[in-house]
């Protein structure tokens, strides 16, 4: 038997491998370069050269291979760290190891590694900002979410939990107003915010990891509170003087007033105005006071108090606005004169008044107040013809009423002027004056007065008239004067008894009787005429004149010429009294006769040289009288000047003379002629000087 070795030789066919594809290795990033990390070797069925020879790594900056022989000879590769690593920049390395024979041609086989780096807390978390400046509204609701904070941290895992809270910095008030979510970094309003307490809330905030060695982050804030028109703008009124005196002068300080707003920019900005009507102005005399100055001129009169608003509006978008009324009274100064409703009073007073009667009440008014419009009443004496005005009137000094202190004869005194004073009690006193005019009424209390037909003590006036005297011939004129007024004075004429009404007629306004036809066989020698002379008062009065007419045959006579005596403002007007024409005459003298009266009646009266009153003349001033054979009246109702013939003779009346004038009515016998008349029975009208 024999023994044969037969010696295979290798050839390389077979290529390295590794038993795992996949090579998972972990390492820390925080392993110190040069570290080295074992790796599954490679194999290789083939022996001798054609066995694994070396490996190769792809390339990398972190990571590199030592081929190291084992006693067996068989090769395997270290896995050397060349640098740090971070896993925040790359975690994970992906690595390809290739073995590789000796073998010709060469063969390999590859392996991958898959390098996972493990996290380290390496990294602090960090705040997307270093500092953050927050604007809010003050009076943000509670809860309303002010910011959401956020930190990062570039580790995972535990290293990456973080954790957020106030540092010591923090202020306990700020902490207390702002609420702060440990999990998610939100802050959130956690009570009322008010710009006025509080403007600015500084704050600082950490944030920390949960890793082994915890690390931390912080950033500042800084939360700014906007201001919001939510403050009423506020006055207050430091000083104010009421009451005061109505003539204050003008910018005279009455009130100082200080005003405020806790609100910032326009809603701090604030206007102080008062109604533009008041007779006031505002002077601003620093930032925040205000002066209230007389402005106008006040009267208390007019307003005896002012209730003035001040309001106070901020510039705030809605506007807010407050106000406060103060009343400021006026104290009176005598500034005001009693003033009469009138400047001038007409008194009308019935004449035969009852002494003591009240005329009228004269009442001032003074809008002043209390002494001020006290007023007394006074007479401003005035003497008339040596009378003072406080014998005829009393005034009451309180009330004004005017009395008339005597009974007043229109006759007599026919008007008063005269002034009333009213004096207040203020001082210096102040006062004014009314004229009052007192006029006298006339009554009718005087009556008729005739005058013409003339009889001597109430006896009948005969008269004789031819039968012959033709129709429409004047008989008589009677004539009555009366004291009274032009309105009560007017008279008017009428028969009260007649014996023929067809025979005569009555002018019932001049009393003129005239014949209505020619006499007849059998009308009756005598005539019987009654007169009635009214005046036009009410009631009237009246007085009567009894005439006896007898008719003759032939009647002559002799008619002088009619003279006056010269005065001073004796001045002839139309005449409108017609001379009486005589009655009877001769029937074989008729054409004569009525020759001679024609001219008569043509003939204008020869004024002749003053005489000295007749003996027979008697003067008054007061009501007319008849006093042996003269009337004396100073009535100014004169209608015009006349003659007429009576049986006595003739009689003289002139017109009248200026007011205060007396008249004299003489008269002139039957049986002197012109001569005689001019001598013995003139009349004298004198005027006072």
């Amino acid at each position: 038997m024999f023994n044969i070795e037969l010696e295979i030789m290798d050839i390389n066919d077979n290529a390295p491998h590794f038993r795992r594809d996949t090579m998972h290795l972990d390492i820390s990033e925080s392993t110190p370069t040069g570290e080295r990390f074992s790796l599954n070797n490679a194999v290789d069925p083939d022996v001798g050269i054609n066995s694994v020879k070396t490996y190769y790594l792809s390339e990398s900056n972190f990571f590199n291979i030592e081929v190291q022989s084992g006693r067996d000879g068989s090769k395997f590769a270290e896995l050397i760290l060349t640098k740090s690593l971070d896993r925040e920049i790359q975690d994970v390395y992906n690595l390809i190891l290739t073995a590789v024979d000796g073998g010709v041609p060469t063969r390999s086989g590859t392996a991958s590694i898959i390098v996972r780096v493990l996290d380290t807390n390496d990294n602090a978390p960090r705040f997307d900002n270093d500092s953050y400046n927050i604007n809010i509204l003050e009076n943000a609701p509670i809860g309303s979410l002010v910011v959401k904070l956020n930190a990062t941290d570039s580790d995972e895992g535990p290293n990456s939990d973080m954790v957020y809270s106030y540092s010591l910095y923090t202020s306990e008030k700020t902490q207390n107003t702002f609420s702060l979510n440990q999990q998610n970094g939100e802050i959130r309003v956690k009570e009322l915010i008010n710009y006025e307490d509080f403007r600015i809330y500084d704050m600082e905030v950490i944030v920390t990891d949960k890793g082994a060695n915890p690390l931390t982050g912080k950033c500042k804030l800084q939360i700014v509170v906007t201001d919001v028109n939510d403050n009423h703008p506020e006055l207050s009124i430091k000083s104010f003087q009421s009451p005061i005196k109505e003539d204050v002068e003008l910018d005279t300080v009455i009130a100082v007033i200080s005003v405020g707003d806790k609100d910032s920019g326009d809603n701090g900005i604030i206007d102080l105005h008062i109604p533009n009507i008041l007779p006031f102005k505002l002077k601003q005399s620093s930032d925040n006071y205000y002066e209230l100055v007389v402005s106008e001129p006040l009267d208390r009169e007019k307003v005896p108090e002012y209730d003035i608003t001040f309001t106070v509006t901020d510039r705030g978008s809605p506007p807010l606005s407050d106000n406060e009324t103060m009343t400021l009274e006026l104290l009176d100064v005598n500034d005001n004169v009693p003033q009469f409703p009138q400047s001038f009073y007409t008194i009308q007073v019935t004449e035969n008044n009852a002494p003591g009667a009240l005329l009228c009440s004269l009442t001032a008014f003074d809008p002043d107040l209390h002494e001020n419009q006290y007023l007394v009443y006074f007479i401003i004496e005035k003497e008339i013809a040596n009378t003072s005005m406080s014998m005829l009137f009393s005034i009451n000094p309180e009330n004004g009423n005017l009395y008339a202190l005597k009974t007043f004869d229109y006759e007599i005194e026919k008007e008063f002027l005269f002034h009333i004073e009213a004096r207040d009690s203020g001082v210096p006193p102040l006062s004014s004056n009314v004229t009052v005019h007192i006029t006298i009424v006339d009554q009718n209390d005087n009556t008729p007065v005739i005058v013409s037909p003339w009889r001597a003590h109430g006896s009948v006036v005969e008269e004789k008239i031819a039968r012959s005297t033709d129709k429409g011939s004047m008989v008589a004129k009677v004539i009555a004067i009366d004291t009274d007024s032009v309105h009560n004075s007017r008279i008017t004429y009428q028969f009260l008894q007649v014996t023929d009404a067809t025979l005569f007629s009555l002018d019932q306004y001049n009393g003129e009787i005239k014949t209505m036809r020619m006499f007849s066989y059998r009308d009756p020698r005598h005539q019987r005429l009654v007169v009635i002379a009214k005046d036009n008062g009410e009631p009237s009065l009246s007085a009567t004149v009894t005439i006896k007419l007898s008719t003759v045959e032939t009647v002559v006579k002799a008619y002088s010429d009619m003279t006056e005596v010269p005065l001073e403002y004796d001045i002839f007007s139309d005449l409108n009294l017609y001379l009486v024409i005589g009655l009877g005459s001769v029937s074989f003298l008729l054409l004569i006769t009525i020759l001679v009266t024609i001219v008569l009646k043509c003939q204008k009266p020869k004024p002749s040289k003053a005489a000295p009153p007749s003996r027979n003349s008697v003067i008054s001033e007061r009501n007319s009288t008849i006093a042996d054979s003269t009337l004396v009246s100073n009535d100014a109702y004169w209608y015009s000047m006349f003659l007429a013939e009576t049986r006595k003779g003739k009689l003289v009346v002139r017109q009248p003379a200026p007011k205060g004038s007396r008249y004299i009515v003489s008269s002139i016998p039957r049986s002197t002629g012109l001569s005689e008349t001019s001598d013995s029975a003139a009349s004298t009208l004198q005027y006072p000087k």
